[in-house]
């Protein structure tokens, strides 16, 4: 036999916490969630003028990492990389380039324009053609490896690049450019 009782039963109470422990909570979880922001997307400060005109000196970009675990570097790209030369790389120096040349490409400066696979390259983006008066302008061709990216600045008469230090390792590659947020005259995505 089942009795029915009328009279209804007490609710456990919720253990609500103090606001010492909401605030260290909270203080926690801003502190989880920007230490994971800057590891996948990293922001990064121009400094110079060898991506010129693209980009200037103090110009904020973000800088994805997630970008290359899904996928392979693309030519036109413009990266972020840890810098080839071993006293820049022991300070942390990173730089910005453009991606000219992928695994298993043929680059050549010929005539002081940029030619991958014997194809001559549309760079609507450079400052200026490289003038033959400059000696990282001269006749010359690189074989990229496996794994290997040929990078030049957009203003290639004042460009220390692929064509000084050689091809940059996979290994290097921080991230892709995908964003401006200063100047705000300027903040936009990055095409590649």
């Amino acid at each position: 036999m089942v009795s029915s009782h009328t009279g209804a039963l007490p609710r456990p109470k919720l253990k609500s916490p103090g606001l010492l422990s909401e605030i260290l909570g909270t203080v926690v979880f801003v502190i989880a969630v920007t230490v994971l922001f800057d590891l996948a997307i990293p922001r990064s400060l121009v400094d110079g003028h060898s991506m010129q005109p693209t980009f200037f000196g103090n110009d904020r970009l973000v800088v994805s990492r997630v970008h290359y675990l899904l996928g392979e570097p693309q030519r036109g790209d413009i990266i972020v990389f840890n810098s080839l030369d071993p006293w820049e790389a022991e300070r942390g120096v990173m730089l910005i380039k453009r991606i000219i040349g992928t695994p298993g490409d043929t680059v050549e400066l010929r005539d002081q324009q940029v030619y991958v696979e014997g194809e001559l390259l549309e760079e609507p983006y450079t400052l200026e053609p490289c003038r033959i008066s400059n000696s990282r302008c001269r006749d010359r061709s690189w074989e990229l490896g496996a794994g290997e990216y040929f990078v030049m600045g957009d203003n290639r008469n004042n460009s220390k690049d692929s064509r000084v230090f050689n091809a940059v390792p996979m290994e290097n590659i921080v991230g892709q450019v995908i964003f401006r947020y200063f100047p705000l005259d300027a903040i936009g995505i990055i095409p590649n």
